[in-house]
């Protein structure tokens, strides 16, 4: 089987690279087909280099943005990836409880079970696990970058304490072609699974494989309303906040009253007053561990 690795050398995880191509070849992977990336926008070039060299499987060292590029470049073939989560939260290996250990993530990505899942697609981009407009994705565009490598998770909580006096923006939500929200929201989800930050679950009933995706208009403005929502998300989930309004969609059509940045799995992108998303059935292998029998 030949075997590529598209990483971010920038990532650490363990003993770092070297590990990670020792412990492959003790699996025997001798000559690995191997991209370093210093940009996880650099990703898509080096799976599609490594899909034209034969690649069979795929690992991914790094964090979710580099993970949310090579699933964007793999939906859709028959290449499993694995993830071997270097990042700082790791939310879709997380989901799968993949361990931040280069050991079991290795033997995961050769001998663990080959599972199929839903990606969502965003403005014509795939994501594995959330994607949104609002505070949520101006948090995961401050605490991008140097910050977020020194302070780790603590960058996210400096720039969600940073964003919570953002102006509501008016948006009309249609699902399946029917309006299902109008009105002034803060933040929007569109979630494929709903864990993030390890513990924290969003969307308590999301399924990766069920042809579905999870959406949710979040309306808490200012610092009570928000410290509220996060209590309730951390005591049961955030759709039993009073300031959440949460639906299931195959499509999802968002339209803004004004330009809001918009994310993908935590990386952050340009602004827009427009979002068209939708599901895609099955659409990525991934290795996950074997069930128990």
């Amino acid at each position: 089987m030949k075997v590529a690795v598209i990483a971010n050398p920038s990532k650490s995880l363990g003993g770092g690279l070297l590990e990670l191509r020792r412990v492959l070849e003790q699996h025997g992977v001798e000559e690995p087909i191997w991209h370093e990336v210093p940009k996880s926008r650099k990703a898509p070039a080096a799976v599609e280099r490594a899909l034209a060299k034969g690649a069979e499987l795929v690992f991914a060292w790094g964090g979710d943005g580099l993970v949310q590029r090579c699933i964007d470049t793999l939906a859709g073939t028959d290449v499993p990836l694995a993830i071997v989560p270097a990042g700082t939260t790791n939310l879709l290996a997380t989901n799968l409880k993949i361990p931040a250990d280069i050991e079991a993530a290795v033997a995961i990505g050769l001998d663990g079970e080959r599972r199929r899942i839903d990606v969502g697609r965003m403005n014509g981009e795939r994501f594995g696990v959330i994607a949104g407009a609002g505070i949520a994705a101006a948090m995961s565009r401050d605490a991008d970058g140097n910050l977020k490598d020194k302070l780790g998770r603590v960058a996210y909580i400096w720039a969600a304490l940073r964003n919570l006096r953002t102006e509501p923006f008016g948006a009309k939500v249609k699902v399946d072609g029917v309006t299902w929200f109008d009105g002034e929201a803060t933040c929007i989800l569109v979630a494929n699974l709903g864990e993030l930050f390890g513990d924290i679950e969003v969307f308590a009933n999301s399924q990766p494989n069920d042809g579905m995706l999870e959406v949710g208009v979040v309306t808490a403005d200012g610092l009570a309303q928000w410290t509220r929502t996060t209590a309730r998300t951390l005591l049961t989930n955030a759709t039993e906040s009073p300031f959440v309004q949460a639906t299931q969609a195959r499509s999802v059509d968002i339209t803004m009253s004004r330009k809001v940045v918009y994310e993908l799995d935590g990386g952050d992108r340009k602004k827009t007053r427009k979002l068209k998303v939708k599901v895609e059935p099955a659409a990525v292998t991934l290795c996950v561990l074997r069930s128990a029998s």
